[in-house]
């Protein structure tokens, strides 16, 4: 009875651990910046090969290079104040930590990348799974649905 136990208990565990970590991830849409591409439910890091620049997500901060060392900052440098980040390729990362630390890999398995324009942003999707992102468009009248306040919730429509 107790190895009975053991294993129900053991298994119960289990099972709650990987329902917290599928509710985590799917928290991540919101935190994704609205330039992101879209098909992505989960991300760590984006780099863009264009300027060979990583964002974060967690952290929502951009890493770059300057000189050798490298920098963090909530906004791109100065440099690269013309670069639109909405419209250049993002290649997704995840599961490496500080992938800028093998920066050379990835400069050379993603230079083919530059100057591709074949993405849809965050911003320009209609799939109200993006709603979530209180950058997006559609945000506020999600919001509004979600609580009732919405054009169902009213009540007031004519039939």
């Amino acid at each position: 009875m107790k190895k009975l136990m053991l294993l129900l208990l053991a298994v119960t565990g289990f099972t709650a651990t990987t329902m917290a970590q599928q509710i985590n991830v799917s928290i991540n849409i919101g935190k994704q910046p609205v330039w992101g591409p879209v098909g992505y439910d989960y991300v760590d890091y984006y780099y863009l090969p264009d300027i060979e620049t990583y964002y974060y997500v967690p952290d929502r901060v951009y890493i770059y290079r300057n000189g050798n060392e490298w920098r963090r900052s909530v906004t791109l440098p100065a440099r690269y104040e013309h670069f639109d980040v909405y419209h250049a390729h993002k290649v997704v990362i995840n599961g490496v930590n500080r992938p800028y630390l093998y920066h050379d890999k990835y400069r050379k398995e993603y230079y083919g990348y530059r100057n591709k324009h074949d993405q849809i942003a965050i911003r320009d999707s209609r799939e109200q799974k993006y709603f979530v992102n209180r950058d997006h468009p559609g945000h506020g009248q999600w919001k509004n649905d979600k609580h009732g306040r919405g054009k169902q919730g009213r009540g007031h429509d004519k039939h």
